[in-house]
């Protein structure tokens, strides 16, 4: 009798050792149709594999990421299979499934381009329609070697060589392709059937710039061609969108070679900037924080004492100040416990909470470096409450609720993360304990669902990390409230409680955009350059017909200006189409545009950057109407 426990807990028991695919048909016919990878104690495995007697099973079926993965992985060998038909003598490296489809890495006399796509993907497409059955094998590693260097494998030969001489080394094979690999794949070449060759770049062999340059060849693989229709979609949709040229085209921010990774925001840029600033000051007032500022500059002592010095020492830039050592700050908190630690606290002070737009730098390596998403500066709204035990779970909740405000007015759905400890962190386990819980009770009883995270916490805390979905539905870690009762220890924060006693105080830090840089990045995707009225560097541009127009045009230009209306004129001496689809590129939200009968009438004529022609219209209650959509911060 060969028994398995299944993730509810369900014990199955079989007559004998079955393949995993088979016991999966003996729970259920659906499961048995469905299932397409499994774990086996936490490991991923091959259906093929037979079960063994006391182990905990779990099967995931096409609709999940790990099913996915694993035919993204059949995927790249198919493609392997296709470029062995048509390019003889291709040595083959490695070929892995990635997050958005998979690659293969391989070494060829032939230069593959883009225009190559087509005939691979035509003859895969063959492979899939054969249904060729897909085996694994297992050869020693002698065995292994040898069936390689006949073959001119010399990659695959190299992988072998670094493996234990024990080893039992495992093969698919699928026709006339074998491949070593540890698998799993899918049953047979026939489930790989909605596919799509995207790109070749270079890649050094095991990442190594001394090692061969070889080419890799990036794909693309879903289970239905709707989905990956919409994969497709988005991904070229996401190119329009693309932060950094929507930066240029809108005159929002530059990058330059004189400071790599340091962003230069400009004019309309810092009107995006400043209303986010004057957003979130609204919501510290409504939730009684206190701002304030702290130096970007502090002693290597202070560093030292936060832990930052051994724990984030690669990420942080540092200088000489009178002979001594300081560091540019990576993070704000230990600003932020000396302005707590300016006065003894009482516990009548708390929870007190300190807001600051701290900005700070961060080492990145320059291949990491993308646009406003990866940047060496970046503004943080940081914020740092300091409170009793007690006072811990209301606070979070309380957070959370701001969070939720903070969000709304973009339009975007998020999903929250509980973070845990991680393996180089500081502190005891009480302490870990007691903040976990503190943040896991706080969340449920707010009654937002989340997931947890294992292992990806702070070093000195959990947190919970809020992900931002934007309007193509990928998802962006944004926002965090981080529970810390280590370094409220290392800096003995205390307050003086009832009993007239000095007690050790507890600390969230909590940032609602996270980077103010990358949020606004996120937000010119989300929003593909068109942001709402209340954010938009031109809310509206005067656009006359000719210059017999030109001083109405000024009069009306100045009125919205006194009105506290961004607006901008068209004075050149273009035809009005021309002006009309300037202002379309530029994603003004309204134009306003003056001919002879608006001069006429003493009134406006108003288009939406959506095209639509509202005709003429009353200037006064056009301004009402933009007060109102700023003041509601209205989204499109």
């Amino acid at each position: 009798m060969v028994s398995i426990i299944l993730k509810d807990g369900k014990k199955v028991d079989f007559e004998k050792a079955v393949p995993l695919f088979e016991a999966a048909k003996a729970i259920s016919n659906s499961l048995g149709r469905d299932a397409v990878v499994a774990k086996v104690n936490g490991e991923y495995a091959d259906l093929r594999d037979n079960i063994e007697d006391g182990t905990q099973v779990e099967f995931f079926t096409k609709d999940s990421p790990e099913a996915l993965h694993t035919l993204r992985h059949t995927a790249a060998h198919v493609m392997a299979q296709a470029i062995q038909h048509l390019f003889p003598g291709t040595k083959f490296a490695i070929g892995p499934a990635i997050d958005t489809g998979f690659y293969y890495d391989l070494e060829s006399e032939h230069k593959f381009t883009n225009e190559d796509f087509p005939a691979i993907e035509k003859e895969m497409a063959k492979i899939v329609k054969e249904n060729l059955a897909i085996q694994k094998s297992s050869k020693s590693r002698e065995e292994a070697l040898a069936y390689f260097r006949e073959r001119n494998q010399d990659y695959k030969v190299e992988l072998i060589e670094d493996l234990p001489e024990d080893a039992q080394i495992t093969f698919y094979t699928q026709g006339d392709f074998t491949d070593l690999c540890r698998g799993p794949h899918v049953r047979s070449t026939g489930k790989v059937k909605a596919f799509k060759l995207m790109s070749v770049a270079g890649a050094y062999w095991r990442g190594d710039e001394n090692r061969q340059m070889l080419q890799r060849i990036y794909g693309t693989a879903f289970y239905k061609k709707e989905e990956l229709e919409h994969f497709l979609y988005v991904r070229e949709e996401a190119a329009k969108r693309d932060h950094r040229k929507l930066g240029r085209e809108l005159d929002l921010f530059s990058f330059h070679d004189e400071g790599p990774g340091f962003p230069f925001f400009h004019p309309k840029g810092m009107v995006i900037r400043n209303a986010l600033i004057d957003f979130e000051r609204e919501l510290f007032k409504k939730y009684h924080y206190e701002e304030i500022m702290t130096p970007v500059i502090l002693s290597k002592k202070l560093w030292l004492q936060s832990g930052h010095w051994d724990h984030y020492r690669e990420n942080m830039y540092f200088t000489k100040i009178d002979g001594e050592d300081y560091a540019v700050k990576p993070m704000n908190c230990p600003g932020g416990i000396l302005y707590f630690k300016t006065q003894q606290r009482s516990y009548r002070d708390l929870p007190k909470r300190v807001a600051e737009f701290g900005l700070v730098h961060r080492h990145e390596l320059h291949g990491a470096l993308h646009g406003l998403f990866r940047v060496r500066n970046f503004t943080q709204d940081d914020a740092h409450i300091f409170m009793t035990r007690e006072q811990m779970k209301p606070e979070v909740i309380e957070t959370l609720q701001m969070f939720k405000d903070l969000y709304a007015p973009f339009g975007i759905k998020y999903h929250v993360e509980l973070s845990t400890r991680p393996e180089n962190s500081m502190g005891s386990d009480e302490l870990w304990e007691l903040a976990t819980d503190a943040l896991r009770e706080a969340i449920e009883q707010a009654g937002i669902p989340y997931k947890v995270n294992e292992g990806d916490g702070a070093f000195y805390g959990p947190k919970l990390d809020f992900h931002i979905q934007d309007s193509l539905g990928r998802t962006w870690q944004c926002g965090t409230i981080q529970m810390d009762m280590q370094l409220p220890e290392r800096f003995d924060v205390t307050y003086v409680g009832e009993d007239g006693e000095r007690h050790r105080a507890v600390m969230i830090h909590r940032a609602g955009y996270g980077s103010l840089e990358r949020f606004i990045g996120i937000l010119t995707e989300h929003f593909a350059g068109k942001f709402p009225v209340w954010m938009a560097p031109v809310q509206a541009k005067v656009i006359p017909v000719s210059n017999n127009q030109m001083a109405y045009a000024k009069e009306i230009a100045d009125k919205l200006s006194a009105a506290d209306i961004r607006v901008e004129l068209d004075e050149n001496n273009d035809t009005l189409g021309y002006k009309i689809r300037k202002a379309q590129m530029e994603k003004v939200p309204y134009m306003i545009i003056i001919g002879d009968k608006e001069v006429g009438a003493g009134n406006i004529s108003v288009r939406t950057r959506k095209g639509a022609d509202e005709g003429s219209v009353n200037l006064e209650s056009f301004i009402n109407r933009v007060h109102d959509e700023v003041k509601n911060r209205t989204v499109d």
